[in-house]
Protein backbone atom coordinates (compact mmCIF):
# COMPACT_ATOMS: atom_id res chain seq x y z
CA UNK A 1 0.00 0.00 0.00
CA UNK A 2 1.35 3.39 -0.92
CA UNK A 3 2.29 5.69 1.69
CA UNK A 4 2.46 8.55 -0.42
CA UNK A 5 -0.18 10.98 -1.77
CA UNK A 6 -3.06 13.34 0.63
CA UNK A 7 -5.74 11.84 2.71
CA UNK A 8 -8.35 10.83 0.07
CA UNK A 9 -6.66 12.62 -3.00
CA UNK A 10 -5.17 9.84 -5.18
CA UNK A 11 -7.46 6.90 -6.84
CA UNK A 12 -7.02 3.49 -5.15
CA UNK A 13 -5.49 0.92 -7.40
CA UNK A 14 -7.48 -2.71 -7.10
CA UNK A 15 -7.98 -6.49 -8.07
CA UNK A 16 -11.23 -8.13 -8.75
CA UNK A 17 -11.09 -11.76 -8.40
CA UNK A 18 -13.88 -13.79 -9.90
CA UNK A 19 -14.22 -17.25 -11.90
CA UNK A 20 -16.82 -16.15 -13.78
CA UNK A 21 -15.83 -13.74 -16.37
CA UNK A 22 -19.19 -11.92 -16.67
CA UNK A 23 -19.19 -11.05 -12.69
CA UNK A 24 -15.39 -9.58 -13.17
CA UNK A 25 -16.43 -7.48 -16.11
CA UNK A 26 -19.38 -6.52 -14.11
CA UNK A 27 -17.89 -5.08 -11.08
CA UNK A 28 -14.44 -3.88 -12.83
CA UNK A 29 -17.50 -1.74 -14.91
CA UNK A 30 -19.20 -0.56 -11.65
CA UNK A 31 -15.84 -0.30 -9.85
CA UNK A 32 -14.72 1.95 -13.06
CA UNK A 33 -17.47 4.56 -12.75
CA UNK A 34 -16.13 5.60 -9.14
CA UNK A 35 -13.33 8.94 -9.65
CA UNK A 36 -11.94 7.56 -6.73
CA UNK A 37 -10.35 4.44 -7.94
CA UNK A 38 -7.61 4.09 -11.03
CA UNK A 39 -5.64 0.71 -11.52
CA UNK A 40 -8.33 -1.94 -11.89
CA UNK A 41 -6.63 -5.79 -12.14
CA UNK A 42 -8.99 -8.43 -13.13
CA UNK A 43 -8.19 -12.06 -12.32
CA UNK A 44 -10.05 -14.94 -13.38
CA UNK A 45 -8.60 -17.34 -10.36
CA UNK A 46 -7.02 -17.31 -6.95
CA UNK A 47 -3.23 -17.33 -8.20
CA UNK A 48 -3.69 -15.12 -11.09
CA UNK A 49 -5.00 -12.66 -8.11
CA UNK A 50 -1.80 -13.58 -6.06
CA UNK A 51 0.05 -12.98 -8.73
CA UNK A 52 -1.59 -9.72 -9.53
CA UNK A 53 -1.13 -8.31 -5.76
CA UNK A 54 2.88 -9.18 -5.84
CA UNK A 55 3.71 -7.09 -9.15
CA UNK A 56 1.69 -4.25 -8.74
CA UNK A 57 1.08 -1.65 -5.95
CA UNK A 58 -2.55 -2.69 -4.74
CA UNK A 59 -4.79 -0.67 -2.10
CA UNK A 60 -7.45 -3.68 -2.38
CA UNK A 61 -8.69 -6.75 -3.57
CA UNK A 62 -12.40 -8.03 -4.41
CA UNK A 63 -12.45 -11.23 -3.82
CA UNK A 64 -15.39 -14.04 -4.73
CA UNK A 65 -15.47 -16.16 -2.14
CA UNK A 66 -16.28 -19.71 -3.87
CA UNK A 67 -13.97 -20.30 -6.38
CA UNK A 68 -11.93 -24.06 -7.53
CA UNK A 69 -8.67 -24.62 -6.15
CA UNK A 70 -7.91 -21.30 -4.06
CA UNK A 71 -10.82 -20.09 -2.73
CA UNK A 72 -11.69 -16.13 -1.84
CA UNK A 73 -10.99 -17.18 2.15
CA UNK A 74 -7.33 -18.95 0.90
CA UNK A 75 -6.25 -16.07 -0.63
CA UNK A 76 -7.33 -14.09 1.88
CA UNK A 77 -5.21 -16.03 4.42
CA UNK A 78 -2.52 -15.73 2.48
CA UNK A 79 -2.55 -11.76 1.83
CA UNK A 80 -2.67 -11.68 5.77
CA UNK A 81 0.32 -12.97 6.22
CA UNK A 82 1.87 -10.14 4.16
CA UNK A 83 3.59 -6.87 5.62
CA UNK A 84 1.48 -4.70 4.42
CA UNK A 85 -1.56 -6.27 3.12
CA UNK A 86 -4.24 -4.40 1.12
CA UNK A 87 -7.59 -4.52 2.05
CA UNK A 88 -10.33 -7.22 1.24
CA UNK A 89 -13.60 -6.93 0.15
CA UNK A 90 -15.67 -10.27 -0.16
CA UNK A 91 -18.11 -10.22 -3.04
CA UNK A 92 -20.09 -13.57 -3.00
CA UNK A 93 -23.66 -14.61 -3.55
CA UNK A 94 -23.31 -16.61 -0.05
CA UNK A 95 -24.50 -15.00 3.30
CA UNK A 96 -23.21 -17.43 5.49
CA UNK A 97 -19.70 -16.78 4.75
CA UNK A 98 -20.00 -13.45 6.42
CA UNK A 99 -18.55 -14.15 9.97
CA UNK A 100 -15.52 -16.18 8.25
CA UNK A 101 -14.85 -13.30 6.02
CA UNK A 102 -14.59 -10.35 8.84
CA UNK A 103 -12.83 -12.83 11.07
CA UNK A 104 -10.17 -12.64 7.99
CA UNK A 105 -10.04 -8.82 8.66
CA UNK A 106 -12.83 -8.31 5.89
CA UNK A 107 -13.41 -4.06 5.06
CA UNK A 108 -16.56 -5.26 3.82
CA UNK A 109 -18.70 -7.80 2.57
CA UNK A 110 -21.27 -7.31 -0.84
CA UNK A 111 -23.46 -9.57 -1.95
CA UNK A 112 -23.94 -10.08 -5.33
CA UNK A 113 -25.45 -8.82 -7.35
CA UNK A 114 -24.00 -5.87 -6.34
CA UNK A 115 -25.47 -2.78 -5.75
CA UNK A 116 -23.10 0.42 -6.69
CA UNK A 117 -24.63 2.40 -3.57
CA UNK A 118 -22.88 -0.63 -1.62
CA UNK A 119 -19.82 -0.52 -3.72
CA UNK A 120 -19.39 3.42 -3.38
CA UNK A 121 -19.59 2.38 0.66
CA UNK A 122 -16.82 -0.04 0.19
CA UNK A 123 -14.23 2.24 -1.85
CA UNK A 124 -15.26 4.88 0.98
CA UNK A 125 -13.86 2.96 3.68
CA UNK A 126 -10.64 1.49 1.55
CA UNK A 127 -9.74 5.12 0.63
CA UNK A 128 -10.32 6.09 4.37
CA UNK A 129 -7.74 3.21 5.08
CA UNK A 130 -5.31 4.19 2.69
CA UNK A 131 -5.64 7.83 4.20
CA UNK A 132 -4.93 6.71 7.42
CA UNK A 133 -1.86 4.66 6.42
CA UNK A 134 -0.12 7.43 4.12
CA UNK A 135 -0.74 9.82 7.31
CA UNK A 136 0.45 7.21 9.87
CA UNK A 137 3.70 6.26 7.73
CA UNK A 138 4.57 9.73 6.29
CA UNK A 139 8.68 8.61 7.31
CA UNK A 140 8.45 5.56 4.83
CA UNK A 141 7.73 5.15 1.16
CA UNK A 142 6.49 1.44 0.01
CA UNK A 143 7.35 0.52 -3.57
CA UNK A 144 7.26 -2.57 -6.24
CA UNK A 145 10.25 -3.70 -7.39
CA UNK A 146 10.40 -6.63 -9.80
CA UNK A 147 7.21 -7.80 -7.93
CA UNK A 148 8.69 -7.40 -4.66
CA UNK A 149 7.37 -4.99 -2.33
CA UNK A 150 9.82 -3.01 -0.62
CA UNK A 151 9.65 -0.34 2.16
CA UNK A 152 12.23 2.34 1.91
CA UNK A 153 12.79 4.87 4.61
CA UNK A 154 12.78 8.93 3.54
CA UNK A 155 15.59 9.57 5.15
CA UNK A 156 18.14 7.04 2.96
CA UNK A 157 16.63 8.66 -0.34
CA UNK A 158 19.24 11.00 -1.32
CA UNK A 159 17.77 12.92 -4.67
CA UNK A 160 14.15 12.54 -6.42
CA UNK A 161 14.26 12.83 -9.97
CA UNK A 162 11.25 13.26 -12.66
CA UNK A 163 10.06 10.83 -14.82
CA UNK A 164 6.80 12.51 -16.85
CA UNK A 165 3.87 11.54 -14.34
CA UNK A 166 5.92 9.21 -12.37
CA UNK A 167 9.36 10.02 -9.91
CA UNK A 168 12.63 8.47 -9.28
CA UNK A 169 13.92 7.51 -5.91
CA UNK A 170 17.57 7.64 -5.60
CA UNK A 171 19.36 5.65 -2.46
CA UNK A 172 22.90 5.23 -1.99
CA UNK A 173 22.41 1.30 -3.63
CA UNK A 174 19.49 1.91 -5.56
CA UNK A 175 17.30 3.81 -7.22
CA UNK A 176 12.88 3.21 -7.20
CA UNK A 177 10.36 4.18 -9.54
CA UNK A 178 7.14 5.42 -8.16
CA UNK A 179 3.79 7.11 -9.67
CA UNK A 180 3.94 10.16 -8.16
CA UNK A 181 4.92 13.86 -9.75
CA UNK A 182 7.31 15.46 -8.76
CA UNK A 183 5.68 18.47 -7.78
CA UNK A 184 3.53 16.21 -5.45
CA UNK A 185 6.57 15.31 -3.43
CA UNK A 186 8.28 18.69 -3.17
CA UNK A 187 4.91 19.76 -1.47
CA UNK A 188 4.49 16.90 0.85
CA UNK A 189 8.28 16.34 1.76
CA UNK A 190 9.37 20.06 2.38
CA UNK A 191 8.96 20.27 5.93
CA UNK A 192 11.20 16.60 5.58
CA UNK A 193 14.27 18.61 4.45
CA UNK A 194 13.80 18.16 0.42
CA UNK A 195 14.84 20.88 -1.80
CA UNK A 196 13.19 21.82 -5.49
CA UNK A 197 16.82 22.59 -7.23
CA UNK A 198 15.50 21.97 -10.58
CA UNK A 199 12.21 21.15 -12.44
CA UNK A 200 13.73 17.43 -12.72
CA UNK A 201 15.23 17.47 -9.10
CA UNK A 202 14.15 17.53 -5.52
CA UNK A 203 17.03 16.50 -3.06
CA UNK A 204 17.13 16.12 0.72
CA UNK A 205 18.86 18.61 2.60
CA UNK A 206 20.60 15.99 5.10
CA UNK A 207 22.67 14.37 2.33
CA UNK A 208 23.68 17.62 0.29
CA UNK A 209 27.54 17.54 0.40
CA UNK A 210 28.44 20.20 -1.41
CA UNK A 211 27.05 23.63 -3.37
CA UNK A 212 29.07 24.65 -6.23
CA UNK A 213 28.50 28.24 -8.44
CA UNK A 214 31.30 28.56 -11.29
CA UNK A 215 30.49 30.43 -14.78
CA UNK A 216 27.09 31.79 -14.19
CA UNK A 217 25.98 27.50 -13.25
CA UNK A 218 25.44 25.95 -9.79
CA UNK A 219 25.46 22.57 -8.97
CA UNK A 220 24.66 20.53 -5.89
CA UNK A 221 26.69 17.21 -4.76
CA UNK A 222 24.09 14.90 -3.22
CA UNK A 223 25.91 11.58 -2.18
CA UNK A 224 28.49 10.89 -5.19
CA UNK A 225 26.48 12.71 -7.56
CA UNK A 226 26.54 16.21 -8.62
CA UNK A 227 23.24 17.59 -10.12
CA UNK A 228 22.49 20.46 -11.70
CA UNK A 229 20.96 23.79 -9.82
CA UNK A 230 18.52 25.84 -12.59
CA UNK A 231 18.87 29.80 -12.09
CA UNK A 232 14.85 29.82 -11.39
CA UNK A 233 15.40 27.70 -8.20
CA UNK A 234 18.91 29.13 -7.41
CA UNK A 235 17.68 32.15 -5.16
CA UNK A 236 15.58 29.95 -3.20
CA UNK A 237 17.81 27.12 -2.45
CA UNK A 238 20.64 29.67 -1.27
CA UNK A 239 18.14 31.47 0.79
CA UNK A 240 16.86 27.32 2.30
CA UNK A 241 20.64 26.73 2.95
CA UNK A 242 21.87 30.09 4.75
CA UNK A 243 21.69 28.81 7.75
CA UNK A 244 22.81 25.19 7.11
CA UNK A 245 26.67 24.42 6.82
CA UNK A 246 26.48 23.62 3.41
CA UNK A 247 28.44 26.53 1.58
CA UNK A 248 28.35 26.99 -2.24
CA UNK A 249 32.06 27.16 -3.77
CA UNK A 250 33.40 29.19 -6.74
Amino acid sequence: MSALGKPGSRQISVVVADDELPAVNELAFLLGKDSRVGEIHRASSGAQALKLVESHAVDAVFLDIHMPALSGLDIARVLGAMERPPALVFVTADEEQALAAFDLAAVDYLLKPVRPVRLAESVRRICDLVAEAAAGDSDVVTVVQGGTTRIIRREDILYVQAQGDYARLHTDTASYLIRVPLTELEEQWAEAGFVRIHRSYLVSRAHIRQVRVAGGRAGITVGSTELPVSRRHLPGVRSTLSASRVRARS
